[in-house]
């Protein structure tokens, strides 16, 4: 089934369902209010929402209206948790040639992972505010999935189960401002602003085939200001699937119902399938040519991500987003 959380002026906003082709649904707040409120009771709700579907897909709904992105917050418009990983291993090894630095071989068995601002996402066409062009405005393309409850020390095997639903996810970055917080040693905070993700959240089933192994094999598609500048394989490459992943976030404490765990910048060997985010293009630039020509975002630019079946047809729906100058009063 196919997800999204409508603006309704709240925090939370509304459950809804939506169609398969994405072209209409219907509120789902008599069966839970929210989205996290589902995911806290999903054994007892889902089957519910999921009647709820097969009505809206086989024209039995009550009151069905146009479904418009534009409505939708995230998914999840806050969660208790929002843990990003790096499983295209490939995408470090460029950024660590470009600096002309080696990359620990340990990277390849054990994943990177941070721990990411989760109080406050941005839906899928809200603007990316920014209040300078000079902090090095990227996006970058991902998947990630929200899990049900999880506990410490689970297997893959094990958090492969708990795997509720999938999102695309925008995971902007502040490039400018990542090598001075990350010499301090403890993290990403001012250089990882709010993330935005897709209009819908869909349940593995959706995928069909293409969900295997804990991976989802279809092309991540970024458009930016209207040019398709990469569709590498969400499947190819990923070096950790996301039970791995999940399994890496348990292993020493127990994983709550709503936390969404991310795959890091979708990347492939073949630099002919192009690139989700900008740091990229401008590492493949350095090892070429030794400087980096690409810039990044500036005020006025647009990114769209989006995922397609094998039939073209839009799974999640597009993350479609304008980067804009965030005015902020004197004093403030």
């Amino acid at each position: 089934m196919k997800l999204a959380t409508l603006k309704d002026g709240t925090r939370d906003g509304q459950l809804a369902v939506v169609s398969r082709d994405l072209k209409h649904a219907v509120v789902a707040d008599a069966i839970a209010p929210s989205l996290q409120r589902a995911l806290d009771d999903w054994d007892f709700i889902a089957p519910q929402l999921q009647q709820l579907y097969e009505d809206l897909n086989a024209g039995r709904a009550l009151r069905p209206f146009d479904f418009d992105p534009a409505r939708c917050m995230a998914p999840l418009p806050r969660a208790f948790q929002w843990a990003d990983g790096s499983s295209y291993v490939n995408h470090v090894e460029l950024v660590r040639r470009a600096r002309n630095a080696q990359m620990p071989e340990s990277f390849w068995h054990d994943p990177l992972m941070y721990q990411g601002g989760s109080d406050d996402f941005i839906g899928p066409c809200d603007d990316i505010e920014c209040i300078s062009e000079e902090w090095g405005i990227d996006f970058e393309g991902e998947v990630a999935v929200v899990t049900g409850d999880i506990g410490m020390g689970v297997t893959p095997e094990a958090a492969s189960q708990a795997i509720r639903l999938l999102m695309l996810v925008n995971d902007v970055s502040l490039r400018n401002l990542i090598p001075a917080e990350l010499a301090k040693g403890f993290g990403f905070v001012q250089s990882k602003p709010a993330t935005s993700f897709s209009p819908v959240a869909i349940t593995p089933d959706e995928l069909g085939s293409a969900w295997t192994d804990g991976r989802v094999n279809l092309p991540l598609r970024a458009t930016w200001n209207g040019v398709l500048v990469g569709k590498p394989d969400a499947g190819t490459d990923m070096v950790f699937s996301f039970p791995q992943l999940i399994a890496h976030l348990a292993k020493t404490r127990n994983v709550r119902a709503g936390s969404i765990v991310g795959s890091g910048t979708v990347s492939n060997k073949d630099a002919a399938r192009g690139y989700t985010c900008i740091a990229e293009k401008r590492c493949l630039e350095m090892i070429a040519d030794g400087e980096a020509k690409t810039p990044f975002m500036q005020f006025g630019d647009t990114i769209r991500i989006e995922m397609l079946d094998a039939n073209g047809k839009s799974l999640f729906g597009a993350i479609n987003q304008q980067v804009t100058e965030k005015k902020v009063a004197p004093g403030r």
